[in-house]
């Protein structure tokens, strides 16, 4: 048993073919069984019978027969979107698959429904030519003049390629209208978003506009367009410098999907063309980028192949995100810890094991060398900014925002005039730009609020008004 659905989908299609057909036959009795030019013979003979205007009678059975052309294709033209058009969308409406959907919405039937006033347009294009089983060239002058007084012989060509144009208008509406839509499904995939094809669809694009141009040419000069083809090759350094930029993007755009270099939704950063921020489209020749502020940086596709950029989707696809910062400790308060300070140290409870386990095992070297416990010059002692860097570690391997699973890292960097670094470098569980910088600042609020404990002094740079109470003072 088919289901209600199917049966109406069935109905449809049968609504469907018999409307194609109605049209059919339509066009079939006006063009070849009423036949314009019988009526454009009757038009010149009723013409020539009206008493002032036998000498206006050809052009005007002749304008008279173009306009009920015209007519006729466009009462065609109306029956066609009256009847198939809405029953083609009706049944795209009424299916489960979208991309019917898209190929309404992008016109594609519409266009479609032009190629019945162009046929018709065609085939009547020769009301103004006698029925000969001849050429023109093979006929006597005598029999040339006769026929020249009643038919005009250009006429047929003229209106033939304004036809052939019209075909190649509808071809170029149609073949653009179905790429925006395969596009358009293509989009709807799991496969766009890593491997976009608006470049290619472009190209192909051009390629539609350049052959339509050739067809259109030839058919205006009544040349075969294979002979403007060849023509071109002449042109093929020209047009190679007119193209530049589109060959260069396109190769770039395959070089760009092949490798899985960028994407649309990728954040990406460019310094060179001050681009910082997500990718939101990709075409032949240029990279659209959003960033942070708001603004809108334009890329030359070819310029993320020839140039360097930095494309954070690694870290996105990641499990964490990197936080890399440094503190810079004045080294004039580094120094070796006294008993006081370890006994001191050994109340907190992240490092209490640590100093208790490190001060034996240091007093049991200095023992072996029999170097004393006041003798810091030539045993082993702890330092206050060896302790700190241990707190670092601990403080952070029990912080429940960073991923221990990765690169785990605090460390002494080289000193400089400005202090001695001590740089974090650890990644968030936690990807989100704002939470990201929302535990990192925790962190560091923590650190900076803990490093006087271990009598240490960040370093930083002399203000005006440290000069000032300098200056005071003495």
């Amino acid at each position: 048993m088919l289901n209600l659905h199917f049966k109406h989908f069935l109905l449809w299609k049968f609504y469907m073919l018999v409307s194609f057909v109605f049209l059919f036959l339509v066009k079939l009795i006006i063009i070849r069984y009423l036949i314009m030019r019988n009526v454009y013979i009757f038009l010149l003979n009723y013409l020539r019978d009206l008493p002032g205007t036998e000498f206006m009678a050809k052009p005007l059975a002749a304008f008279v027969s173009i306009l009920l052309i015209i007519f006729v294709a466009w009462v065609a033209h109306f029956l066609t979107r009256q009847i198939v058009v809405r029953i083609v969308h009706r049944v795209a409406k009424r299916t489960k698959t979208d991309w019917d959907d898209i190929l309404v919405k992008n016109k594609v039937f519409r266009g479609l429904a032009h190629l019945v006033p162009a046929f018709i347009l065609f085939f009547t294009a020769d009301f103004s030519y006698p029925d000969l089983h001849q050429n023109l060239s093979e006929l006597d002058t005598a029999t040339f003049e006769a026929l020249s007084v009643d038919y005009y012989f250009s006429l047929t060509g003229f209106i033939a390629s304004i036809a052939r144009i019209y075909f190649i208008f509808i071809i170029v509406f149609v073949a653009n209208s179905v790429l925006n839509s395969a596009m358009e499904i293509y989009n709807t995939t799991e496969y766009s978003h890593h491997r976009p094809i608006k470049g290619y669809v472009q190209l192909v694009k051009i390629l539609v506009y350049f052959m339509a141009g050739i067809m259109i040419i030839s058919a205006l000069l009544g040349k075969d367009p294979t002979v403007l083809l060849a023509g071109l090759g002449a042109l093929a350094a020209v047009l190679i410098l007119v193209f530049k930029d589109t060959i260069l993007g396109f190769v770039a755009s395959i070089q760009l999907s092949a490798n899985n270099m960028v994407s649309i939704g990728d954040w990406i950063a460019m310094k060179s063309h001050g681009a910082d921020g997500t990718v939101t489209d990709i075409t032949l020749n240029t990279v659209k980028v959003q960033n942070w502020d708001k603004t809108i940086s334009t890329i030359p596709t070819y310029a993320l192949v020839s140039e360097s950029f930095n494309n954070w989707k690694g870290m996105e696809e990641s499990d964490g995100r990197r936080i890399k910062r440094a503190i810079s400790l004045d080294m004039s308060s580094i120094k070796f810890c006294d008993s006081a300070m370890l006994n001191r140290f050994e109340k907190f409870e992240l490092i209490r094991d640590y100093v208790i386990q490190k001060e034996d095992e240091l007093k049991g070297y200095n023992q072996q060398k029999n170097i004393s416990d006041e003798d810091f010059i030539s045993g082993r002692h702890q330092t206050n900014v060896g302790i700190f860097r241990k707190y670092l570690e601990v403080y952070l391997r029990q912080h429940p925002m960073i991923n221990l699973d990765m690169t785990f890292l605090v460390r002494q960097l080289h000193p400089t005039g400005k202090g001695l670094p001590i740089e974090i470098y650890v990644f968030s569980k936690d990807q989100a730009w704002a939470n990201y910088e929302s535990i990192q600042a925790d962190i560091f609020d923590h650190i900076f609020a803990v490093i006087p404990e271990f009598e240490l002094k960040v370093f930083q740079e002399p203000s005006g008004s440290d000069i000032s109470r300098i200056g005071s003072s003495n």
